[in-house]
């Protein structure tokens, strides 16, 4: 799996657990929908650390606790 695809699935599961939508999400972070989209559907990649830090203070959990999930234990090798 590749770092965009965890992070795609994360964000996912965090609003699933907290029965909030992609859109509401973005509202409450202060990301535009677009932005937001594009991550979840896997158009954008390369998600910076800064957009991260965005959801984590909209969702009120730290960077950890984004980064805290099996998803991020056996990503690919990025530079080949």
């Amino acid at each position: 799996m590749t770092i965009g695809m965890a992070v795609k699935k994360r964000i996912f599961e965090l609003c699933h657990a907290r029965g909030i939508t992609i859109n509401k999400l973005a509202t409450i972070c202060g990301i535009t929908q677009s932005t937001l989209n594009n991550i979840t559907s896997g158009r954008n990649k390369s998600v910076t650390v800064s957009t991260i830090k965005k959801i984590c203070d909209g969702l009120n959990i730290t960077i950890q606790d984004f980064f805290n999930s099996e998803l991020f234990n056996q990503l690919e090798q990025e530079i080949k």
